[in-house]
């Protein structure tokens, strides 16, 4: 949980560690492989009464696991993190978000965009559990390069920020144990209270777009008039495919 108890105005902090207070109805998830001093107990929201607890706990900015509690070290879903250098445009992400739609649809690979509320953009694709963590991270890798090949000049491949002289990067590290995303629909601690939504491929040639453009007040309705884009994806797990 990425906590903001005193609002979104101050700075939050993060807070895994299911608290001891927490009531005893609170679905939970004991981590078998955790040393000591790593969390040992995670909240598993998967019930509405579970979700108001957290808000009300302060939780505002989610980040959810891409494994399940039965087989934690198996992704059910890999993930290409688009995050913007400190020169890079809005045309840019939307650049680089084309040229992976390109890519995972000549592969064959069914996946969805969405912004993330502040200035990025991720693509989620649904995998049927097999690989594990290790062996996705390097079909994403693998993707990402061939992609960043076609436009060098707006990539970087360093970690370091202030090494990536402005640039974005296309960063495949992210699909790892314990390493997470913020999840679709999450609510964003920005002005405006903009919300992390999933798009459709097609609204990248809108100009109107803009990764903070949906927010807590216009999301409901939004989802009411274009449906849950997010939703279709769930009962697609899919085997990713060789990109030899």
């Amino acid at each position: 949980m990425h906590r903001y108890p005193n609002g979104a105005e101050e700075k939050g902090f993060w807070h895994k560690e299911l608290p001891n207070h927490a009531p005893d109805w609170l679905p939970r998830w004991n981590n078998p492989d955790a040393d000591p001093g790593e969390t040992q107990t995670y909240l598993v929201v998967d019930e509405p009464a579970a979700l108001v607890w957290a808000a009300n706990f302060g939780a505002l900015d989610w980040h959810a696991w891409t494994s399940t509690v039965d087989h934690p070290d198996r992704p059910t879903w890999a993930l290409v993190d688009l995050d913007p250098g400190d020169d890079t445009s809005w045309e840019d992400m939307l650049a680089l978000a084309r040229l992976h739609r390109t890519a995972l649809e000549h592969v064959g690979v069914r996946s969805r965009p969405k912004v993330t509320g502040r200035r990025g953009i991720q693509i989620w694709v649904p995998i049927a559990p097999g690989p594990d963590f290790a062996a996705t991270r390097a079909w994403v890798e693998k993707l990402s390069r061939t992609v960043g090949a076609v436009v060098p000049e707006l990539v970087s491949w360093k970690w370091e920020v202030k090494e990536r002289k402005g640039k974005a990067r296309l960063d495949y590290t992210q699909n790892a144990v314990n390493k997470t995303l913020v999840a679709p629909y999450s609510p964003r601690p920005a002005p405006g209270a903009p919300v992390s939504a999933p798009i459709d491929w097609t609204e990248l040639e809108d100009p109107g777009l803009r990764p903070d453009g949906f927010t807590i007040r216009s999301i409901v309705d939004r989802i009411a008039e274009r449906g849950d884009l997010f939703q279709e994806l769930l009962d697609h797990p899919q085997k990713l495919p060789s990109l030899d």
